[in-house]
């Protein structure tokens, strides 16, 4: 895989859920064609009237159908960056990423804004100028690797452009697929 221009291995897609007052959910997913996020081919958002209630250990349950929804039709992925970890301990506890490979089966990168007690093989990324660190989990691709494609991808915060913009459209557009202005180079 490739850490700037074209990937080699199809579309990359970051991707986010908020949880609505109405028990539902609002997914969001920003495309790119490159695994920097520098090129963005389109951004779209899916809603599940109803999704289950939050169990500790298994938040896969809540997460995973949005993410179906937002992800449905789309053909050609290589890569899908989400919001946490993909696993939860070195001993690979499956986390959201874990789940979101075997049902994909693509590489997964997570991203998580905050240490979770038990990731202690997550790599702490810094990026710009921010002290505080990312911490990036993988499944289906080494974390270093995974680490290396965080701190480049595209964005002068903390948390990359295409993870921000996701967690934006999660909060503020209603179901829609809209295609940027920006096209592949």
């Amino acid at each position: 895989m490739e850490t700037g221009g074209r990937p080699d291995c199809g579309v990359c897609v970051a991707v986010d859920v908020h949880y609505l007052r109405t028990d539902g959910a609002r997914a969001a997913a920003v495309l790119a064609a490159d695994a920097a996020f520098a090129h963005v081919l389109a951004e779209r958002t899916a809603v599940v009237p109803r999704v289950q209630p939050y169990r500790p250990g298994e938040f896969y349950l809540r997460e995973l159908p949005p993410l179906r929804a937002v992800l449905e039709d789309l053909s050609e992925l290589g890569l899908l960056v989400v919001d946490g970890y993909a696993d939860l301990d070195p001993a690979g506890r499956p986390g959201l990423g874990a789940r979101a490979h075997a049902e994909f089966g693509i590489p997964v990168i997570g991203v998580a804004k905050t240490r979770f007690r038990t990731a202690t093989h997550a790599v702490p990324v810094v990026r710009a100028s921010s002290v505080r660190p990312l911490f990036v989990t993988a499944s289906g691709m080494p974390s270093t690797e995974a680490a290396d494609l965080v701190r480049r991808m595209a964005g002068r915060y903390r948390l990359p452009d295409a993870l921000r913009r996701a967690d934006t459209l999660t909060r503020t557009s209603p179901a829609a697929t809209t295609m940027t202005d920006r096209q592949p180079d």
